[in-house]
């Protein structure tokens, strides 16, 4: 079976993205990303009032990110055999009808069920970011592809202070609700504005999932960034599922409004996914990929400077916070630029396999971090997220 197993039909002229395009596929990656993170502050308040045990309150942040690898697996292959536009806006779907059911969730199945098939729906992220590829000319790629990411690192590091947010005012059930009314609108306004791509397809959906185990084995490329990206995106799970149980600890007490306030520091880590693409465009992503792992690992080396509780402790765990948004999306951008330059033909699934890679390594930093944080507390916690981005840096020291 050859790479090649398909090409694209040619992008009329007047369908080059556009600096408009290029902002509402951002804002659209930003909404739709929001919901994989949305319950990652409220693990506390969802756990206790569906009386999931903390020990496995992890799990619902974990059936979220399963079923996004599942979608990355399953679905966003499809991005290179079916219309994009409508695969887009019918992914988008897919996830409100499950943010309803999340939100009216009172028992712990209805609502992990609910968390897997939102999961499912986000993925229409992971093909709009091949499309705006797909548009943008070789020069510019990574330059459009970080802009594009950049709305999907703001939706990102903006959910969880919303979330918490309007918790402290209301109930959670309101923040899927809201999200769900949200996606309605997402997917009519996509619909209209953008332009078809449609893949000339020369394999069959069962064919091109086959084809994927191809890819893996013969794109070295693919492989090394998928588990570069797997180590940082693992640590920065475990980062941000522990975070909300240890400020909500006797140690710090912070309300929820407090962890709303915390979460929103994340979001000054957003501009390395712009800078990050600029430097790939110029050839330093090696660089670039080896600051990005000693940023993550820094932010959990500074963590045990000072003692927990205190006002030093707190205002290290901030600056660690940035340090790991700004590791895991400076690096997933620079990943993205290395595998779309590999075949127009196939990015699709490229995205599918380099982002289930790491994915898959979210979920079990999630459910790992949960676990750690009942067992032996922060320490034992960030020691294993220190161990990911350490055994990152050791693997690029082979390349």
């Amino acid at each position: 079976m050859t790479i090649a197993a398909m090409t694209d039909t040619p992008a009329p002229r007047h369908e080059a993205i556009t600096p408009g395009l290029t902002f509402l596929l951002a804002l659209a990656c930003g909404l739709v990303a929001a919901n994989i993170y949305y319950a990652q502050p409220l693990i506390e308040p969802i756990s206790t009032e569906l009386g999931l045990p903390l020990a496995v309150a992890g799990l619902i942040v974990t059936m979220t990110q399963i079923g996004y690898v599942t979608g990355l697996l399953l679905l966003v292959p499809l991005g290179d055999l079916i219309e994009n536009r409508r695969l887009i806006c019918t992914v988008i779907g897919v996830g409100a009808l499950a943010l309803v059911a999340a939100a009216c969730s009172t028992r712990p199945l209805p609502f992990l069920a609910a968390a897997l098939f939102t999961g499912l729906g986000s993925v229409a992220v992971q093909i709009m970011i091949p499309y705006a590829a797909h548009l943008a000319p070789e020069a510019t790629r990574g330059r459009v592809v970080g802009n594009v990411s950049t709305g999907l690192m703001i939706g990102i590091m903006l959910a969880r202070p919303v979330s918490s947010a309007i918790t402290a005012a209301s109930s959670w059930h309101v923040v899927f609700a809201a999200s769900a009314a949200v996606m309605v609108v997402l997917a009519l306004v996509l619909h209209r504005a953008l332009p078809r791509r449609a893949p000339v397809a020369r394999l069959h959906y069962g064919q091109l999932l086959l084809s994927m185990g191809h890819l893996m084995r013969t794109t070295p490329v693919l492989r090394r960034r998928a588990l570069y990206q797997a180590a940082l995106f693992g640590a920065f799970s475990l980062f941000w599922t522990v975070i909300p149980l240890l400020l909500a600890s006797p140690a710090f007490g912070l309300s929820q409004r407090g962890i709303a306030l915390f979460a929103l520091v994340g979001v000054s880590g957003v501009i390395a996914a712009p800078l990050a693409g600029r430097i790939a465009d110029r050839g330093y992503g090696k660089i670039a990929t080896m600051v990005a792992m000693l940023a993550v690992a820094l932010a959990f080396l500074i963590t045990h400077i000072a003692e927990q509780g205190s006002a030093l402790a707190l205002a290290l765990l901030v600056v660690a916070a940035i340090l790991v948004d700004f590791g895991v999306q400076g690096n997933v951008v620079i990943g993205f630029r290395a595998i779309f330059v590999l075949g127009p033909e196939f990015r699709s699934r490229l995205n599918g396999l380099y982002m289930a890679t790491f994915f898959a390594a979210g979920a079990l930093g999630s459910a790992v971090g949960g676990w750690a944080f009942v067992h032996g507390g922060w320490a034992l916690a960030s020691w294993i997220g220190l161990a990911l981005p350490a055994a990152a840096l050791l693997y690029l020291a082979t390349e």
